[in-house]
Formats: C-alpha cells, sequence, structure tokens
C-alpha cells in the first residue's frame, strides 16, 4: 500500500481510540459497562446489530464462495438474516429489554436462573464462551489474513496487532463504546463499499464488459439463486439454515441479543431489529458485486486462493491510492465490531453469570469493584480468543470454524436460551434444558469422530436435535407429568407477551 493508504487506516485507528476514551465517561458501573444504562436508541442499537452481525470473515472466507459459488451467496446468508430478522423482530427482540427492566438482568443468560435453575444457566454460560472462542478467533484470523493480503506482514502478527487495538476501546468504554464505534465502523463500512463498487463498474468497459453482460458472461452455475444437490448454497442447505440464523440473530448470538437489552423498551428493540433487517436486505449487494464479477477480472482462482487475495487484489486494481486504506479500514471495522461486542458480552457472562457461582460476592461489589471486574474479565476472554485464532489451521480454518464449528455449537445453547423466553414453553423445565444441550452436543461430537452426514444435515443436526429433545420434554412434562409451573415463571412470560403485543 502507499504511505498515504496507512494514514487512512491510522487515522481510523486513532477515531476509535477518541471513542473508548470518550465514553469512559459515560461509564460508571457494570450496568453501564455491560448495557449502556438501557438507554440506547433505536437507530444507534439497530446499526450496531448489524454492523456486529458480520465481519472480516465477509472479506475472506465468503468472498472466495462469492467468486466460486456467485449469487447464492446472497439468498442463502443476507436475505435469510433479513427475513429472520424481520420475524423475530415481533416475536423475539422486544422480550430483551422487558428482561432487563423487570429483572435487571446484564446478560443474556442471567435470567436462566430465575427461569430454570443455577445449574442450567451455568452450563448455558460455559458452553456458549467456548462457542464464542472459536466464533471470535475465526474473527482475528480473518483480519490476519486480509492484512496478509493487503501488506504482506504475517498472518500472526496481523491476528495479534488487531486484536490488541480492539481491546483498548472495549475495555475502556463498555457497549457505549462499542456501539459508537460500531457507527463510525458503519459510515466507514459504507463509504470504502460504495467506492470500490463504484471503481468495479466504471472500470468494466475495460474488459469489455456492462454490468449486463459481466453477469451474462460468468458461468451459468454462479447465476443459480441456489446451488444443485446437497450442501452449501443449495434450497435443502437455505432453508435448513435459516433456523440457525434466526436463533443467531435474534439472541443465540450474545452481543446481538445485547444490543436489543440495551434499548429502553419493546417498541425501540422491535424499530431496531427492522432497521437491521433492512440494512441485510440492500447493502450485500453493493457488498458483494466486485466478488461476484471477480472471475471475469482474475480468472481461475481456486476458492481457497480468492478467500486469500481476492478482496485485496481488487481493491488494489480499482481503487486510487488513500482508498485502498479506507477499505482496509472498513473491513478492519466490521472485525472490530463484532469482535469488541463479543467480548463486552461474553464479559457480562462470565462477572454475572459464573464467576458469582464460585465467588458470590462479587454480586455485591461497589460499582469501582464491578467495573474492574468487569474490565478484568474483557481482557481475559480476548486473549483466549487470539490463541484460537493462531491455532486456525488445526480446526478447519476460517470458513470451517464458523460454518462448521460455531454453526452446530449455536443451536444447542440458543434453544433454552431464546425458547424460555415464550409462554408456549412454559413448561419446560431445567430438565428439558440440559438434555436438549447435551443432545444436540452429543450429536456434534459425533460428526467430529466420524460418523458422516450430507452438508446440510450435518449443519443442522444439533440444533435440531435440541430442538425435538426440548419440544418433547416440555410437552412430556405438560402432559404426562402434569408438572407445576412456579408462579415467578407465569407472571414472567406472561408479562413479557402482554406488553410485548401492545408494544
Amino acid at each position: 500500500m502507499h504511505w498515504f493508504d496507512y494514514v487512512m487506516v491510522g487515522a481510523f485507528f486513532i477515531v476509535m481510540l477518541i471513542i473508548g476514551f470518550k465514553s469512559k465517561k459515560s461509564v460508571h458501573d457494570s450496568n453501564d459497562f455491560f448495557v449502556a444504562g438501557g438507554r440506547v436508541p433505536w437507530w444507534l442499537s439497530g446499526i450496531s446489530h448489524h454492523v456486529s452481525g458480520y465481519s472480516g470473515v465477509v472479506f475472506v472466507g465468503y468472498a472466495g464462495i462469492a467468486y466460486t459459488h456467485g449469487i447464492s451467496i446472497y439468498f442463502w446468508w443476507a436475505l435469510n438474516i433479513a427475513i429472520a430478522m424481520s420475524i423475530g423482530a415481533v416475536i423475539m427482540a422486544p422480550r430483551w429489554p422487558k428482561l432487563r427492566k423487570s429483572l435487571g438482568i446484564q446478560s443474556p443468560t442471567e435470567y436462566l436462573e430465575m427461569r430454570y435453575n443455577t445449574s442450567t444457566q451455568v452450563i448455558v454460560a460455559i458452553s456458549g464462551v467456548i462457542v464464542k472462542l472459536l466464533d471470535v478467533g475465526a474473527k482475528w484470523a480473518s483480519m490476519g489474513i486480509l492484512l496478509y493480503g493487503f501488506t504482506g506482514i504475517p498472518i500472526w502478527v496481523g491476528i495479534v496487532v488487531s486484536s490488541l487495538v480492539s481491546l483498548v476501546y472495549i475495555a475502556i468504554g463498555g457497549l457505549i463504546a462499542d456501539l459508537w464505534t460500531d457507527f463510525a465502523q458503519f459510515v466507514v463500512q459504507i463509504v470504502a463499499g460504495l467506492a470500490l463498487f463504484i471503481g468495479v463498474v466504471s472500470r468494466l468497459d475495460d474488459f469489455g464488459f456492462t454490468i449486463t453482460s459481466a453477469f451474462n458472461a460468468l458461468p451459468e452455475a454462479n447465476l443459480r439463486l441456489m446451488n444443485e444437490g446437497r450442501g452449501q448454497g443449495s434450497l435443502s442447505w437455505t432453508l435448513l439454515y435459516f433456523f440457525v440464523i434466526f436463533f443467531s440473530y435474534n439472541g443465540g448470538t450474545w452481543n446481538l441479543a445485547a444490543r436489543f437489552i440495551s434499548t429502553p423498551n419493546q417498541k425501540e428493540a422491535k424499530k431496531s431489529a427492522f432497521l437491521s433487517a433492512a440494512l441485510y436486505l440492500v447493502w450485500p449487494i453493493i457488498l458483494f458485486f466486485p466478488m461476484w464479477v471477480g472471475p471475469l477480472i482474475f480468472p481461475g482462482l481456486t476458492q481457497g486462493e480468492a478467500e486469500a487475495t481476492l478482496y485485496s487484489s481488487l481493491t488494489n486494481e480499482f481503487l486510487p491510492v488513500g482508498l485502498i486504506g479506507l477499505v482496509l479500514a472498513s473491513m478492519f471495522a466490521n472485525t472490530l465490531s463484532m469482535c469488541t461486542s463479543d467480548a463486552n458480552t461474553i464479559s457480562a457472562v462470565l462477572t454475572r453469570d459464573i464467576i458469582p457461582k464460585f465467588k458470590p460476592e462479587i454480586k455485591s461489589l461497589d460499582a469501582k469493584a464491578s467495573l474492574f471486574y468487569a474490565r478484568a474479565t474483557t481482557i481475559g476472554f480476548t486473549s483466549l480468543t487470539i490463541l484460537v485464532a493462531l491455532l486456525r489451521d488445526y480446526m478447519g480454518g476460517v470458513t470451517g470454524l464458523i460454518l462448521t464449528w460455531f454453526a452446530a455449537l449455536l443451536g444447542p445453547t440458543a434453544i433454552p436460551l431464546l425458547f424460555g423466553l415464550l409462554p408456549i414453553y412454559k413448561y419446560a423445565d431445567s430438565k428439558a434444558a440440559i438434555v436438549s444441550m447435551l443432545g444436540g452436543f452429543g450429536v456434534f461430537i459425533l460428526t467430529q469422530l466420524g460418523i458422516q452426514f450430507e452438508a446440510d444435515v450435518a449443519l443442522i443436526a444439533p440444533l435440531a436435535t435440541s430442538f425435538v429433545l426440548f419440544t418433547g420434554i416440555t410437552l412430556i412434562n405438560k402432559y404426562v407429568l402434569k408438572i407445576e409451573i412456579k408462579p415467578e415463571i407465569t407472571d414472567l412470560l406472561d408479562e413479557l407477551s402482554d406488553e410485548e403485543m401492545s408494544a
């Protein structure tokens, strides 16, 4: 890159750090650090939800898929998210701020102790922390790969540098810093993405194409809405992956739940979810277009080669000095947004749900001490994710971590977390929650030990197993055992539904 590109990247980092230090003034205790005091407006929450929903993986793993498989990635990924969020805006998002107001929660899993019992809360919390270790580790790895493509520095250096920079501002400013840096990153992302889109479109004629003829020149398979056969991008994959996405984006991925928890009320949470859905519907078309026409500009790449070099090659080919640095900054922005929001939410789970079970006095600490633990757990978790990133090749690479490990392990933890909010599952108890999680994890372990499933079946099997077990035990509790529901659980679920419907 040109020296001016490095200046642009440096300026981006300076802005992030300034926001972090400015946000420190608004953070007085763990409630401010983890949920911004419940004062986040819907538009900021919605933008942050969108920006936090994807990372540099889009420019690495998904760039390779867009290059080799074409437009199907929009339908099984972006459109799927938009639909899932539109549904979730009505039935899931409004319940999260109500939980905060009713129970005073600061983490998504904090309510599980009252809803089920302490054992369920701890199992979900620990399992989710492990899942996010893999997920965030994959994000750091993708950032290292992108830096290597742009600058040639070793991947491990990129991993360490990007993670340490983000750690500074999230540890200082908490969720407030995370939300405002998300907004700044959203602006950078829009400017950089539009610049590359316009740059590619304006120079297609240099390669003998217009937008229409470029798509016509692509292989027929790249223009299919769904891939043929089974596996990634097929109709069955797309439909099954929808359920993974629904659970993830509506709160199964905890940092996204935190965006709704931090809104003032149900109406604000609902509008936040609809805004995020609209952004997923429109923006990925602009984002993926340069990758879709990549085979015409840089022909002959394998998927692995496209993952490593496509996006950096596009920016170097089509953007002037300065804007290349802005594009790199935008990719930093996506990754830092997702990883820092994850670190903040996992810190909340560790501080509010796990550590107090072994050190109960933490719950009664004063504001200064609680803030110290919040920052300490943030630093500790982030350090572990760096280690996962450095060991990525032993876990299937970046795409393997995201599409295999994270997707497979998400469902078993998300089922009891989200379904526990619904009155229809009020007969679900701790046994249903724990057995469903163990069943889902067990199926995943079997796939890793050598039992072969079709790709789409392997993707959904852990989640489907958890769903069947959770629902089955709930029905047995209701119609066979006829268990008695605690009044406080009935009251909470009725309260969530009543206020959500009126919002």
